[in-house]
């Protein structure tokens, strides 16, 4: 009897499977739906794949910069992977369940490489900072060690800021219904099924956020601010056209970034918004950079234009 009992409030606060539902009341759709989610994550794999392979065996891209570049696609690859690989069988096969810890892994999982992709895109922004306001010292201040401490420190960070999430969320109770009205088990769609306040869940959940997200927009934009001066500076204007140019794709790439990811925020705290576009939102905010990066720097930077053509060159030969 006593046994029984446990195995009952076991279960009322550690349920043993979630149930992904995808998109709520749109289950007939589900298969036209993954079409364009498999197309953008095949163009991610196969984009962000080729330029880790031309980042890793090119000489011209062992650079800071592309140091950089080689850490931002393999965290587009894990985040992307993190959520296709179970979004695909809900659409495809109906297979809804997952298990309580899987959903906390996939949740930190989720939200430290968004976490991760932000810091290195001030990262990035820093090193374009340098190469424009300070180009002589360019080689001497970006080292490989000052690199591999930059993306150290924003790795303990991501873990620092998201890790709490699912160990909070791991904490409540959930005994009313384990059903996720969502693609993948986003934090704030977990911790709102719980039968207690969940205050604490979503404080901490949006402090992370802002935490990130206004540090590092500020610190870009304080870049951005000083490469700009420096710009106007130059007398020559195939000089600001170069110096401009150096800079276009970061710009693409962080504009994209921080747009979906603002629209996607928003939609959680608007009352009356159909709860499916936030769906689709967050879906598109971890699914369209990992697609188009690739894409960004590959037509507009020459080193990499001239990479890729070699490549397909000696594979015609």
């Amino acid at each position: 009897m006593s046994s029984a009992m446990s195995s009952k409030n076991l279960s009322v606060f550690y349920p043993r499977v979630f149930v992904l539902e995808g998109l709520p009341g749109f289950e007939w759709a589900h298969v036209w739906i993954s079409i364009p989610i498999f197309i953008m994550y095949l163009m991610a794999l196969l984009g962000n794949s080729l330029l880790l392979f031309l980042i890793a065996t090119v000489k011209q891209l062992q650079s800071p910069m592309y140091y950089f570049l080689f850490t931002l696609f393999i965290t587009d690859v894990t985040v992307s992977s993190t959520i296709v690989l179970k979004m695909l069988p809900i659409f495809w096969m109906n297979l809804k369940e997952i298990s309580f810890l899987s959903c906390l892994v996939q949740m930190f999982f989720v939200h430290y490489f968004s976490a991760l992709e932000s810091g290195i895109l001030l990262a990035m922004a820093y090193d374009r900072y340098v190469a424009i306001c300070d180009p002589l010292h360019y080689t001497t201040t970006l080292t490989a060690t000052l690199i591999l401490k930059i993306i150290i420190v924003l790795l303990i960070r991501g873990v620092i800021l998201v890790a709490p999430c699912p160990v909070l969320a791991s904490r409540l109770p959930y005994c009313q219904t384990h059903h996720i009205a969502h693609c993948y088990c986003d934090h704030m769609a977990v911790v709102t099924l719980a039968c207690t306040n969940i205050t604490i869940n979503s404080v901490f959940g949006l402090t992370a956020v802002l935490l990130v997200t206004v540090i590092d927009v500020s610190l870009i934009a304080v870049s951005y601010f000083f490469i700009l001066r420096s710009v106007l500076k130059l007398s020559s204007r195939a000089a600001k056209h170069k110096a401009f140019s150096t800079c276009t794709s970061h710009v693409c790439i962080f504009l994209t970034s921080y747009t979906l990811g603002l629209f996607s925020s928003v939609t959680y705290r608007i009352g009356n918004i159909n709860p499916n576009i936030h769906i689709m939102m967050s879906v598109f905010y971890v699914l369209i950079p990992p697609a188009i990066n690739p894409i960004i720097y590959g037509v507009k930077t020459k080193e990499i234009r001239s990479a890729v053509y070699n490549l397909i060159s000696r594979s015609a030969k």
